[in-house]
């Protein structure tokens, strides 16, 4: 049974009973044909054939996973290294306000110490001279991220610069904790502005799974020269 939205990735969140009357609708459907169900947060039309799956796109295209459940982070329940070593600079470039300030003080929490741009050439010029390793980035300071020359520099970086940064994107327009759409976006992490209360609990959980994950390729590299 469909359990997300194909189109806005957002849980159906489906009464019992309106679980019900939609199965019951499916048993009755004669062979090719669909049934067509509204998505509760972006009202699109989601047609269904009778096994319940989503015809969305075609009957044989690939949906991406969910995003992941979250409960865990509203509840506070993660437990992790209270410090993350070896990580001494993180550049924080968000518009001045409540938020950048709270950003930052969960960086410090997990053991960065913080620099604050407030412009984009600012934070490129302040890389020029450090190299941080990890840089948070506010993805609508320049209109859109597509249109965005600080996000357009990060992903040009050089190799030997861009393997050792844990680059987190900030914004309304992401999931939080989703590793697909970080990859599709060339960053490490995204988070949504309305977790940003949980940011020092995101960091204990990604940062460590990003060193997991990436740590002895890395080191691979290093005692190859490939820096």
């Amino acid at each position: 049974m469909l359990t997300h939205c194909p189109a806005c990735r957002q849980p159906l969140q489906l009464t019992a009973e309106q679980i019900t009357r939609m199965e019951q609708a499916l048993s009755q459907l004669a062979p090719g044909k669909s049934l067509a169900i509204k998505c509760p947060a972006c009202r699109g039309t989601i047609p269904l054939d009778k096994s319940g799956r989503s015809l969305a796109g075609g009957a044989n295209s690939v949906q991406p996973p969910p995003p992941p459940n979250l409960d865990w982070l509203k509840a506070g329940q993660y437990q992790g290294e209270e410090k993350v070593e070896d990580v001494p600079m993180a550049l924080l470039l968000h518009q001045p306000g409540e938020q950048r300030k709270h950003i930052g003080e969960a960086l410090e929490a997990v053991g960065y110490q913080v620099f604050m741009a407030d412009t984009v050439d600012d934070a490129m010029e302040r890389m020029r001279f450090v190299n941080f390793s990890c840089i948070a980035f506010q993805a609508d300071l320049e209109a859109t991220l597509a249109q965005s020359t600080f996000h357009a520099y990060i992903c040009n970086l050089p190799m030997e610069r861009r393997r050792y940064l844990f680059y987190i994107l900030i914004g309304d327009i992401f999931h939080t904790l989703y590793d697909l759409e970080a990859l599709a976006y060339s960053a490490n992490l995204t988070v949504n502005t309305a977790d940003l209360g949980h940011f020092d609990i995101i960091l204990r959980k990604s940062i460590p799974s990003y060193e997991e994950l990436f740590g002895p390729l890395l080191e691979e590299l290093s005692a190859y020269g490939k820096r």
